[in-house]
């Protein structure tokens, strides 16, 4: 391994300490000697290598992160006023949020809440339960087809699985971050695979998990973070690219699958559907995907797999 990419793993390694650090602290002041200590960089150096590794600067990837995370709370906790929203995600006054809230998502934070929730999804378009288009970040709204009614949608976009809530047991994991499209994330679960292999943490029956940070109906999907991850049973050094973490014991609406590569889409709509005729709405914490075979080893390859979402009573 050349210089130059141990540099590129190191460096990376850093800055996704600090996203971990950002996203578990959104409530408290987050400074940008803060993240550069945590990098161990100083705040000039730190500030240089986070705009260019991650493509926008260490304050904006903050405030997005607090925005994007109001959005998901004003569409699932009804019961919350848009005041405590505002400072549960960091903001320090009602204004500056509700200034900014309307600046990045176009609408201000009442008419966001008062919106129909994206519950389908098809060709990137968001619909609302009742078919309706929903408008997206850095997407206007898109003309309808007529010919596309909500009964048609559900068939559509809708899988017959079995989904309950139930206790899911906490996982200690080793993760290589992925960020964009979800297709290509692939390439993180071989650079995962080929480091734990060398250091036989992996091997036939070696469980894997995807967990995702943020909800791809409310952030880009070029923004959306990812990470390709292994269980563990004991704690791993790890090191460069590889980052270790934890997803806590708790109530989960479970739904089990056997996809196609080209079938995700569809099970995740059939999630967010059986969520509008629960009684529970998400909770907090990062929804998965929890693997229980590698594709080619089954006749159809297929993915047979959980989906996870924390859940809570509406």
């Amino acid at each position: 391994m050349g210089v130059q990419e141990i540099s590129k793993k190191e460096y990376t390694a850093r800055i996704n300490r600090v996203m971990d650090y950002i996203g578990q602290h959104l409530d408290e002041n987050i400074d940008l000697s803060t993240m550069a200590e945590i990098a161990a960089f100083s705040p000039y150096h730190f500030h240089r290598i986070f705009s260019y590794l991650v493509n926008e600067t260490p304050n904006n990837f903050v405030s997005r992160l607090r925005l994007e995370k109001a959005a998901q709370f004003l569409q699932n906790s009804p019961d919350s006023s848009i005041s405590d929203i505002a400072f549960r995600c960091g903001f320090v006054n009602v204004s500056s949020f509700s200034r900014a809230f309307k600046q990045y998502f176009g609408l201000s934070a009442k008419a966001f809440r008062l919106q129909n929730k994206a519950i389908f999804i098809k060709d990137g378009i968001r619909y609302s339960k009742n078919g309706k288009i929903i408008s997206k970040i850095g997407k206007n709204d898109q003309p309808v087809n007529g010919q596309l009614c909500s009964v048609e949608l559900k068939q559509i976009l809708i899988m017959e699985t079995k989904i309950e809530v139930k206790q899911m047991p906490a996982f200690k994991l080793i993760y290589c971050r992925h960020m964009g499209a979800f297709d290509k994330i692939g390439q993180a679960y071989e650079k995962l695979f080929k480091w734990a292999g060398a250091r036989g943490l992996a091997g036939p029956g070696t469980k894997t998990i995807t967990v995702y940070h943020d909800d791809p109906a409310i952030t880009q999907v070029d923004k959306v973070r990812q990470d390709a991850s292994i269980i563990v049973d004991d704690e791993v050094m790890v090191e460069g690219e590889i980052g270790k973490s934890s997803l806590p014991a708790g109530k989960y609406a479970v739904g089990h699958f056997e996809l196609k590569e080209t079938e995700f889409e569809k099970a995740w709509n059939t999630m967010c559907a059986w969520f509008t005729e629960s009684g529970y709405q998400p909770g907090d914490g990062c929804t998965y995907e929890l693997y229980h075979n590698h594709y080619s080893d089954q006749a159809e390859h297929r993915y047979i797999v959980d989906i996870c979402i924390p859940v809570k009573p509406l």
